[in-house]
């Protein structure tokens, strides 16, 4: 039998608070595209503007393929949107908040000295 230490009252906040599996898996999915160098360097090229893949290998040092198949891995987790002009596509970030949460996530890992 396990007996918790908490308040019934702290562990009904808990649990409230906990969001629930789909919201997770959502989550971890968000978190898992993050977790690549390449990804956070493709990302931080497209807080400045939209970008072909052209552009982006070019700026990223990144060669095209590489850029590709990130891109496709960020299009999966619906980070980044692409839009079609004539026979290039465009990639853009497909949510505003997206430059707030790494300029958050740089911002405690530097807090935490990690750098």
């Amino acid at each position: 039998m396990n007996t918790m230490l908490l308040d019934s009252i702290t562990a009904a906040r808990v649990e409230d608070s906990l969001p629930n599996n789909g919201s997770l898996y959502a989550l971890a999915t968000f978190f898992d595209a993050l977790s690549d160098v390449t990804r956070l360097k493709i990302l931080s090229a497209l807080t400045v503007s939209s970008m072909c893949v052209t552009d982006l290998s070019t700026l990223t040092a990144l060669n095209q393929t590489t850029v590709s198949h990130q891109l496709r891995i960020l299009r999966t987790a619906r980070i980044v949107d692409c839009k079609r002009q004539g026979k290039v596509m465009f990639y853009s970030l497909s949510e505003r908040a997206i430059p707030k949460i790494m300029s958050a996530a740089v911002g405690a890992v530097m807090d935490a000295g990690a750098f």
